[in-house]
């Protein structure tokens, strides 16, 4: 069976990371843009990084440019601009596509792990979040419009899992 840990993919400084270095550890995989009305969530999602890291949460932000073209900017440019504006100190990666011919393996498997509504696999925004247990299995996806924040039970109780 597949989990989160047979895959790998490039960080932003294009050094590919193993997935399997989070193992044990309750991991939300999130796929970002930094010109999104929903940008903002890079500030509650280093909220939640914050809190619970040393509990054993992980935050792994994939940045996108399917959606309304809004992640246009190369990895120094989404580097800079996540640690200036937001502090993010969690791990970004390389931009991937997550819907189409071209969506990334990672995102094929999570879309088919937690389908969206009705059944749909494609993602329909920026920061649409998928929640991964300490087995490396996907929990829940959950809506691109839930603020982080909102995310704290579920987070609480695949920690205490």
């Amino acid at each position: 069976m597949t989990t989160l840990y047979d895959f790998t993919a490039p960080r932003l400084n294009g050094k590919p990371q193993k997935l399997s270095a989070y193992k044990g550890k309750v991991v939300i995989v999130v796929n970002t843009a930094s010109k999104c009305g929903l940008t903002p969530q890079y500030e509650g999602l280093e909220a939640l990084y914050k809190t619970y890291k040393d509990q054993g949460l992980e935050i792994l932000g994939f940045p996108c440019n399917q959606f309304g073209a809004q992640e246009p900017g190369d990895a120094e440019e989404i580097a800079s601009f996540c640690s200036l504006n937001y502090g993010v100190s969690f791990p970004m990666f390389e931009k991937i596509d997550v819907n189409g011919d071209t969506t990334d393996p990672l995102y094929q498997w999570l879309k088919k792990e937690a389908p969206g509504l009705l059944g749909s696999q494609a993602i329909k925004w920026n920061f649409t979040k998928f929640l991964v247990g300490r087995d490396g299995k996907v929990i829940d996806r959950i809506a691109s419009t839930t603020e982080p924040a909102a995310m704290k039970p579920m987070i609480e109780a695949a920690l205490a899992a």
